[in-house]
């Protein structure tokens, strides 16, 4: 993972950051909130993509996790991974990098059509 930036914003949008790995460059969002991600952040987030160059990819991160709507909503034929607190807490405990985690689930994500698979079951 090279070049991370902070946080910027664009015409009225708030970005968390971006970095670029494996020849692809990632815009981040991070929610630290209680509950679940709804179907409506994530696809304001698909939304903030879809208006950027065709290559841009996304790496969204909840604390809490996601709903199974809100993953739904999201559906397949994304630009978005997802992370929640659990994979961060795998990532770390078990020293994994995160760049290796990045790319299975990309790959995941490109066999299987889905955007959050646990760090668990790709790190058997």
């Amino acid at each position: 993972m090279a070049a991370p930036r902070g946080a910027f914003s664009l015409r009225g949008e708030q970005i968390d950051g971006s970095f670029q790995h494996d020849g692809h460059t990632y815009l981040l969002e991070a929610k630290w909130h209680q509950g679940k991600t709804q179907a409506d952040d994530l696809r304001i987030f698909e939304g903030k993509l879809q208006e950027k160059a065709a290559w841009s990819r996304g790496l969204f991160v909840s604390h809490a996790g996601f709903t199974e709507k809100g993953l739904d909503t999201l559906g397949r034929n994304k630009r978005v991974l997802c992370m929640d607190g659990l994979d961060l807490y795998e990532t770390l405990d078990r020293r994994l990098p995160l760049g290796d985690v990045i790319v299975r689930k990309a790959r995941k994500a490109v066999e299987t059509g889905r955007v959050f698979v646990r760090v668990r079951e790709l790190f058997l």
